[in-house]
C-alpha cells in the first residue's frame, strides 16, 4: 500500500513486523516532546523491551498496527495507526496513532486512518474508540474524517473519550 503526502513524498505502508523494534524506538526519539505527549499522554522517551514487544509483535486480528515509511528511504518512519479489539466489545476497538514532526499537516494520518478502517472493517470491527488531549484538534479531525456518527465523553485530566462509528 503506498500513497503520496500532498507534498509528494512517497510513503510506503505496511503491516508492523517485530523487526521494526529498532525502527519503532528511532521514531519516538525523533518525535518532538509535545508530539510524544499528545500520543501517550504523557512524556515518553523511551520504550521498554516488553512495549516494544507489545507495539510491534501483533497478531494482525485482534491488534493490527501499520507502519508507514518513506518509500525511497525505508528506515525514515512517517507514522504508525494501530487498533486493539475490545475483549467485551469484539465489534469495538482502541485506535491510536502517530505521525512523525516533519510529515504532520501533510495528509499522512487521514491516509493511515483510512487503511486502517478498511483493515478493521475487514475483520468486524465498526467502531473505534480513542482517548485523546481534549484540546489534540488534528487527531479528533482525522476520527472525524473517518466516522459517520462520533460521540466525545469528557474523562478529566484535559482529555476526552472518542467514540466513532465507522463510515463505510
Amino acid at each position: 500500500m503506498n500513497f503520496a503526502l500532498d507534498n509528494g513524498l512517497e510513503v510506503a505502508v505496511r503491516p508492523i513486523e517485530p523487526g521494526d523494534k529498532p525502527l519503532l524506538l528511532n521514531g519516538l526519539r525523533l518525535l518532538s516532546p509535545e508530539s510524544q505527549y499528545q500520543r501517550f499522554l504523557s512524556p515518553k522517551p523511551s520504550f521498554s523491551r516488553g512495549e516494544l514487544r507489545y507495539l510491534t509483535e501483533v497478531d494482525g486480528i485482534d491488534h493490527v498496527a501499520l507502519i508507514a515509511v518513506e518509500a525511497e528511504n525505508p528506515s525514515h518512519i512517517v507514522g504508525v495507526a494501530r487498533f486493539v479489539r475490545d475483549r467485551e466489545r469484539p465489534d469495538t476497538a482502541e485506535f491510536a496513532i502517530v505521525v512523525g514532526d516533519p510529515y504532520q499537516g501533510h495528509g499522512a494520518g487521514r491516509a493511515l486512518a483510512r487503511m486502517l478502517v478498511d483493515e478493521a472493517q475487514a475483520r468486524g470491527v465498526r467502531r473505534f474508540t480513542a482517548t485523546t488531549l481534549a484540546d489534540n484538534a488534528p487527531v479528533q479531525r482525522i476520527i472525524a474524517s473517518i466516522a459517520r456518527d462520533l460521540e466525545h465523553v469528557i474523562a478529566g485530566n484535559g482529555t476526552r473519550v472518542i467514540e466513532a462509528e465507522l463510515a463505510a
